[in-house]
């Protein structure tokens, strides 16, 4: 693995982080090999060290966000998940919801289908020439019966960062519920959910918290009342057992069915590979940065390159250029180079479309902790070769 590993250059962080930290295989391999019980479903000492895996993660996470009660952290499969959770289990008929241009399809397509089936109306925000927006083109499209913002807090296809904060502000001023997908930024920018006035975040395990895949969840503010949401699945909880309804109280509402305690276990030595690092989030954020400007600088001398980014969104940098598609460009770094990048329309084609990259999408480096500069000098030069 190690030697294999030594070959090749990792840029599709942005996707899946790659690889993990040392620690995180460690966790998962002592739950696979030590304690691999079923959590809250037997009282012996297994499923009881599974079950105090479960919360000292879902502690962290709550500690993570900035939330107080650990039982608002509510674990899924991925992001999607926790979103179509959020958005179709809060929405009622004739609500009115205010999204961006540079959303994910796991936001787009929930919000559409329910638009398609009558239930919403959809406003769509442009944006700057980046795609950010504005609280003043918020406040232009409230109308009487909006009831939610849903916005991504970091573009997985450039980087553009929305200003949470100001949007958090004017939503808690309106009234207004505000869902954020965190998928890109969770464990890239520092999220306080009390602080920014978040009712609901949705978050990827698999990205930039260094969990393994199938992992993620949707956090609850302290203050927001979760019987608002609507479960859309019911089953075996390990709790109240003797009773034909699903539980009301959190997290079981939520949470049906096994966990994939292998995941959560790993997904917590990640939050904690995060925490001790040098300077936390600030370390890592420097080190991205410090990666995206060497890249920019670097390649900015190839022939009709062109860049999508933003400083604000560190680690992410989407290109083109001219005369190559960016599926010949993947495919020759893959196979030539062993570069790994991702190319097309990143599950984002809205955002394609608002900065000018639509229909055949860009070429996306995603940067990681463990990437370095001589990784992109052999990178910058592949691609003056090609």
């Amino acid at each position: 693995m190690g030697n294999k590993m030594n070959n090749i250059i990792y840029f599709d962080n942005a996707a899946t982080s790659f690889p993990k930290p040392p620690s995180v295989t460690q966790a998962v391999v002592e739950y696979m090999t030590e304690y691999g019980a079923n959590p809250g479903r037997s009282g012996h000492k297994l499923s009881v060290r599974a079950g105090e895996t479960v919360f000292r993660t879902r502690k962290k996470l709550a500690e993570f966000f900035g939330v107080k009660n650990p039982m608002r952290v509510i674990f899924g499969s991925n992001a999607t998940d926790s979103l179509n959770l959020a958005i179709k289990g809060v929405l009622k008929q004739g609500d009115h919801v205010i999204t961006s241009s540079m959303e994910h399809n796991s936001t787009i397509r929930p919000l559409k289908k329910m638009e398609e089936n009558g239930i919403i109306s959809l406003t769509i925000l442009k944006g700057d020439e980046k795609g950010k927006i504005s609280v003043h083109e918020i406040d232009d499209a409230i109308l009487k019966n909006t009831a939610v913002v849903v916005v991504n807090h970091m573009s997985n296809v450039s980087g553009t960062v929305q200003p949470i904060n100001e949007i958090g502000e004017r939503c808690r001023f309106k009234g207004i519920m505000l869902i954020v997908d965190c998928a890109q930024s969770a464990g890239i920018i520092p999220i306080d959910m009390n602080r920014d006035n978040i009712d609901i975040i949705a978050f990827a395990g698999h990205k930039g918290l260094y969990g393994p895949t199938g992992t993620g969840g949707m956090v609850i503010s302290d203050s927001f009342e979760f019987s608002r949401i609507k479960s859309l699945k019911e089953g075996g909880t390990g709790s109240l057992s003797d009773r034909e309804y699903q539980p009301d109280f959190l997290p079981d509402k939520f949470e049906s069915g096994t966990l994939n305690v292998a995941g959560i276990a790993g997904l917590g030595a990640g939050i904690d590979f995060i925490n001790i690092y040098n300077d936390g989030i600030t370390g890592i954020i420097k080190h991205k940065k410090e990666l995206q400007d060497y890249f920019l600088t670097s390649a900015k001398n190839i022939n009709g390159i062109k860049f999508y980014y933003s400083d604000e969104g560190p680690g992410v940098v989407s290109f083109t250029i001219d005369g190559m598609s960016v599926s010949e460009i993947t495919t020759e770094l893959s196979e030539k180079y062993c570069i790994m990048s991702r190319q097309g329309l990143h599950c984002a084609p809205l955002a394609h479309k608002r900065i000018g990259t639509f229909p055949e999408g860009t070429v996306r480096f995603g940067f990681s902790i463990f990437n370095t500069k001589e990784q992109i000098d052999k990178t910058v030069k592949a691609l003056k070769e090609m």
